[in-house]
């Protein structure tokens, strides 16, 4: 998509977690990849959401006619609603509820359902622990796995966090203002040999270029 639409794309998007109802409590909006290094056009659009485990619902269910878990579960065929997403969501929501293959809400799947449209070039990435502490945690992983593919790109941009928007990094996103080194520099910078970063932003980038419309990816750590 063109820049300024992408950039305009994630502003509505950091709109509508900061004034809606999630599935569950979402704490921080980072982009990273095309959008960060300034290319126009833009590929893929790839967001961050760090979110928190839903430990305890705090939908509001001490009202008459409040809605009921069990309920929704039975109508909707889906499991763990309030307790993996939001009691009260999933009966404003049915519509963007979206299970995992063993029949429990996703919140990963819910969250894209519920920002994405089915068709947008966006991948979007939904994880317990904030953006730099999980780039460590997934290279870590994919160098052990050597599954490079599945590492998360450094070069990031946090856009919103606790509830405050950082103006300053829209502006920098519009300007193509934040000066990023190329993937293979950035991995290195992060520990990889030159030959080991070099294999791994290929297995990245030959990733990405597979994806087609909206993809999601979700993980614990």
């Amino acid at each position: 998509m063109d820049r300024d639409a992408a950039v305009d794309r994630v502003e509505r998007l950091v709109d509508a977690v900061a004034t809606e109802r999630m599935p569950v409590p979402v704490r921080e909006v980072w982009v990273y990849g095309d959008l960060a290094l300034g290319v126009d056009p833009v590929d893929r659009l790839d967001v961050y959401l760090t979110k928190d485990v839903l430990l305890e619902d705090d939908s509001d269910l001490d009202e008459d006619g409040a809605p009921n878990p069990e309920a929704i579960e039975a109508e909707h065929g889906v499991e763990g609603i309030g307790s993996t997403v939001r009691t009260d969501w999933a009966a404003e929501h049915p519509e963007h509820l979206r299970a995992n293959p063993n029949g429990y809400a996703a919140p990963e799947r819910c969250l894209a359902a519920h920002l994405l449209g089915d068709d947008e070039p966006i991948h979007l990435e939904v994880c317990n622990t904030g953006f730099e502490d999980n780039v460590t945690q997934r290279l870590r992983g994919a160098v052990a796995r050597d599954a490079y593919e599945q590492l998360l790109d450094p070069r990031g941009v946090c856009l919103w966090v606790d509830g405050v928007r950082s103006d300053t990094a829209f502006e920098k996103l519009r300007e193509s203002a934040l000066p990023f080194p190329p993937l293979s520099e950035a991995l290195g910078q992060l520990g990889l040999e030159d030959d080991e970063a070099e294999r791994a932003a290929k297995a990245v980038h030959s990733w990405r270029e597979a994806q087609d419309g909206v993809t999601v990816r979700g993980d614990v750590v």
